[in-house]
């Protein structure tokens, strides 16, 4: 029996199981009635940049538009289509003016930077932007097994193989799905208090900036489960008795679900000797990291200093082997 195929119904292009638009024609894919349920909106006022290529919907008021991740101005219309709505949307706490002293603050820190950083940095763009994040939720049930330190008397072994089940539950597990932001970026921003979160339609939408989410659930649901086995690797380590090593979990999810969040960040791209870089500042509890230059002049310092080092050293040995003689 051949395979049935399930096929977009505008366009008739193949669809995965889990797409939530078709690839093709941006159409809303039909759901199953397994599949877990997502609403759409009509996207107004969505452009993409056409230097880092992500896809945002701007404040209708903007007179000027420049992407806030990359810092360009070339950004390209998009005709209007559907597009997922977020469950929630979280607020900002951190008032911009704070968010750019952390910066300063950020730019003063850190050997390797170059020394005057944080007086010489100009700021270019700061931007209230709403990134988007898929908020996971599953119960767990692990069988595990490791080697433990301490053996039974008498053994001759230094290791011992012991097992055993664990179950738990986790919410508010946080994957990006921003195609801007690298998982590096997303991860060092969170976490982030989804209870104060608002549903989206108690926001004004076409009035704030946020980008639309890029990162379908089927790829974000791989991450998820990645995070989770690493967390039960974790919790299965503190049974092991004594020191652990070769720890393995098998690791069964139950009910795990997800919701698309806009979650609040500045964006800030500042310039430093004709270079921009990025920084990032969580809008609601005021995590920050970012993009800072390399100083050469610090590093050939430190190997001088290193090599001069060891010169002296040899000479002082080969001085001391002389006199003995």
């Amino acid at each position: 029996m051949s395979e049935v195929l399930e096929r977009c119904t505008v366009c008739d292009a193949i669809l995965d199981e889990e797409d939530l638009f078709c690839a093709n024609c941006g159409a809303e894919a039909p759901r199953s009635e397994q599949g877990e349920q997502v609403a759409t909106q009509a996207s107004t006022h969505s452009f993409v940049c056409e230097g880092c290529g992500a896809s945002m919907s701007y404040d209708a008021s903007a007179q000027t538009l420049r992407c806030p991740f990359c810092g360009r101005e070339g950004l390209t219309r998009q005709a209007d289509k559907k597009m997922l709505r977020p469950s929630l949307v979280v607020p900002f706490d951190v008032q911009q003016r704070d968010a750019e002293q952390r910066m300063r603050a950020w730019l003063g820190r850190g050997f390797w930077r170059p020394g005057d950083l944080a007086s010489a940095a100009e700021i270019d763009k700061v931007t209230a932007v709403y990134v988007p994040y898929w908020v996971f939720s599953a119960q767990t049930h692990t069988y595990w097994t490791a080697d433990s330190s301490r053996t039974p008397a008498g053994a001759r072994a230094s290791w011992c193989p012991v097992s055993g089940e664990h179950r738990s539950e986790y919410a508010g597990l946080l994957v990006g799905a921003s195609s801007a932001l690298t998982p590096a970026e997303t991860s060092a921003l969170c976490p982030f208090d989804i209870a104060r979160g608002v549903p989206a339609e108690q926001v004004d939408l076409n009035n704030i900036v946020y980008e639309q989410f890029v990162v379908q659930r089927k790829y974000a649901r791989p991450q998820a489960r990645a995070m989770l086995e690493n967390l039960e690797r974790q919790a299965c380590q503190q049974y092991v008795p004594g020191s652990a090593r070769n720890v393995h979990v098998n690791v069964q999810l139950h009910g795990l679900t997800s919701q698309p969040v806009l979650l609040p960040v500045y964006i800030m791209a500042y310039r430093y000797k004709d270079q921009v870089f990025r920084f990032l500042v969580n809008g609601q509890t005021g995590a920050a990291t970012g993009q800072a230059p390399f100083s050469y002049r610090k590093l050939a310092a430190v190997v001088g200093i290193v090599v001069a080092a060891v010169v002296g050293l040899v000479l002082i040995s080969a001085a001391i082997g002389a006199f003995q003689r």
